[in-house]
């Protein structure tokens, strides 16, 4: 394993979700080789904040809680914790984490920012296998314009979309290269956050790890898994416990064609079916939810 010759930050992002973080600070607490944890508290409606801040004497790692003056999503709350880490640590590989991960170790840390600190490589975005259920989340292919439509056709899109991941063959040997990692739980060089100048915070929810990767891409560096490392993620219980699935699918759909527009320079044309088929699934989701409240 290749020394680090970097510092290495680990950003939580918190909302509504005291205990999830609380048990990720107690997992990671012990951790010699992060020289600086930040919990993001990203303008929490209930206690959070105040309770988080109680764990400061959890042990003596250097524990940083902090909060924003408005949620302003996902993308804003990791730039937030980003700048302050950057502005503690000066040079420094950075953790972005939800606060419903599981960390097996710490050598699980260390193993991704060698990735990043072995420059013969060239990778800038390292992501583990992401344990999500009884499903493994190793990152996917950037979509084109017409596979999002696709994406939002009623039935079918089920097919589409898992034509977008890489086949399990694909996952050989001690990295392997991919278009996006997920957001959930990733590692990135703070020298190449600075240079891309840091997430795009148009979206508020989703679409921010096709965005980033798509900013990326006009870099020289990569992005890639360490298929060593993996993480457990309890999929979306923050999300899940303050959104309801309308208002979840409003917002994915919002980011979906922010993402389309301005990275993907759609047509107009294409927006015009992205649109179509967006109301289309709409209509379709409004049915199912009227089915399961008529079951019930």
């Amino acid at each position: 394993m290749k020394k680090s010759n970097k510092k290495i930050g680990f950003i939580i992002i918190n909302y509504n979700d005291y205990e999830s973080t609380k048990k990720l600070l107690w997992n990671i607490k012990d951790y010699k080789c992060l020289d600086l944890i930040v919990v993001v508290d990203n303008n929490s409606t209930d206690d959070s904040f105040n309770k988080l801040k109680k764990l400061k004497t959890l042990s003596n790692k250097n524990i940083d809680f902090i909060k924003t003056n408005e949620n302003g999503g996902y993308a804003k709350g990791l730039n937030f914790g980003a700048r302050y880490a950057l502005k503690k640590l000066k040079k420094a590989n950075l953790i972005f984490s939800n606060s419903d991960i599981i960390v097996n170790s710490e050598d699980d840390i260390k193993k991704l920012s060698s990735d990043i600190n072995n420059h013969g490589i060239g990778i800038g975005v390292v992501g583990p296998t992401i344990v999500e259920r009884d499903k493994l989340n190793r990152g996917w292919k950037m979509p084109s314009v017409n596979d999002e439509i696709k994406a939002n056709l009623p039935l079918i899109s089920r097919y589409f979309n898992r034509s977008r991941y890489y086949s399990d063959d694909y996952y050989k040997g001690h990295n392997s290269f991919v278009s996006v990692v997920s957001g959930s739980f990733f590692m990135v060089d703070g020298d190449l956050l600075k240079d891309i100048d840091f997430f795009d915070e148009n979206t508020f929810l989703y679409y921010e790890e096709n965005i980033f990767s798509k900013k990326i891409e006009k870099t020289h560096r990569k992005v890639a898994v360490d298929n060593d490392v993996r993480v457990i993620h309890n999929h979306s219980v923050t999300i899940d416990k303050n959104f309801k699935r309308v208002e979840k699918y409003k917002e994915l759909k919002k980011s979906q064609r922010y993402f389309v527009s301005e990275y993907l320079d759609a047509s107009g044309f294409q927006l015009f079916l992205l649109d179509a088929t967006n109301k289309l699934s709409l209509f379709v989701l409004h049915i199912r939810n009227l089915f399961r409240r008529d079951v019930k």
